[in-house]
């Protein structure tokens, strides 16, 4: 089956490997975003998927949009028996729909219809989701509205992050991709419509949404903290600097250890060990923490050097 992969960050990687390794599959493009500028100094850099594609020896297409006239006389040119998309980020026209035999195949981080868009493994941490998984849909012309293929549900770890979520997440459908594939293409799998009444939304999560609001419980803070890991970082202020939260922990009210006439939110409480940080309520330890220019450190490290002053607070 020739395919054409269209993709762009790390969580990209693991799917097309998989179609690399099956041998009944011949990926006969890539298409992924030009190099960014990124990190300091802003230096140009390739997609992960580029990085990726080129150290498999795969020809390479380097566009901004897909329906750009390079864009889509290349994969009109190359026939392609299936589009796979996974984490691209652009909603293809009906024109690139037509181009393949077997229709585009998306690889979606939830179980459609919930969390429909871009951000789906951050929503999905920051609403406390018990579980999520991934689906293989054919695409139409909406925002991951397209009939189902195949889906695998997955448990979300009490302390996993979305950067570990979403890699268990590519791994976990890398494999499930190249068998809906196989199916499609035999004929064997079966289409279902989704219940588009259910549908929830994952928008792109915005800079803004990355700081910590100390009013907030402590659960809810920890699961910011997870969705925003391990970057760009959840983040709140300490004298007048900026510091990222990697990993933090919640002690809620009637934990052994909380105190009872506890301070307002953003309290710094204790003087050993990790720092705690008083939620509303509930506590929020401090395990890995980013001053500004600095690298990740131990939040007892850091509390070390900050040398805490009395009623001294976050945010």
């Amino acid at each position: 089956m020739r395919v054409a992969f269209l993709g762009n960050d790390a969580w990209s990687v693991a799917p097309l490997r998989a179609l690399v390794d099956a041998p009944d599959m011949d990926v006969d493009l890539v298409v992924t975003n030009p190099p960014r500028a990124a990190g300091r100094g802003s230096r140009l850099t390739p997609t992960a998927v580029a990085d990726a594609a080129r150290s498999l020896d795969l020809p390479v297409l380097e566009v901004d949009r897909i329906r750009d006239g390079e864009g889509f006389d290349a994969l009109d040119t190359r026939e392609p028996d299936a589009i796979v998309v996974v984490a691209y980020g652009e909603i293809l026209t009906p024109d690139v729909l037509d181009i393949p035999r077997l229709g585009a195949v998306n690889l979606h981080f939830s179980l459609l219809p919930r969390w429909r868009g871009a951000a789906p493994v951050q929503h999905a941490i920051l609403e406390g989701d018990e579980t999520t998984g991934v689906t293989v849909m054919l695409m139409d012309e909406g925002m991951d509205t397209g009939p189902i293929l195949a889906t695998v549900e997955t448990a979300i770890e009490p302390e996993e992050d979305a950067g570990a979520l979403g890699a268990r997440l590519a791994e976990l459908g890398a494999s499930l991709l190249v068998e809906t594939l196989r199916g499609l293409d035999e004929g064997t799998v079966e289409l279902r419509s989704q219940e588009h009444t259910a549908a929830t939304f994952a928008p792109k999560l915005l800079p803004d949404e990355r700081t910590i609001d100390w009013r907030q419980p402590a659960d809810a803070i920890v699961r910011k903290v997870r969705a925003f890991a391990p970057d760009p970082g959840a983040v709140t202020t300490f004298r007048q600097g900026r510091l990222k939260v990697l990993v933090a922990r919640a002690h809620h009210p009637g934990h052994a250890g909380m105190i009872a006439d506890a301070p307002g939110p953003g309290a710094v409480l204790g003087e050993d060990g990790n720092p705690q940080i008083q939620g509303w309520p509930g506590r929020v330890e401090l395990l890995e923490v980013a001053p500004a220019g600095r690298k990740q450190m131990k939040g007892a490290e850091w509390a070390r050097g900050a040398r805490f002053e009395p009623d001294e607070r976050l945010g």
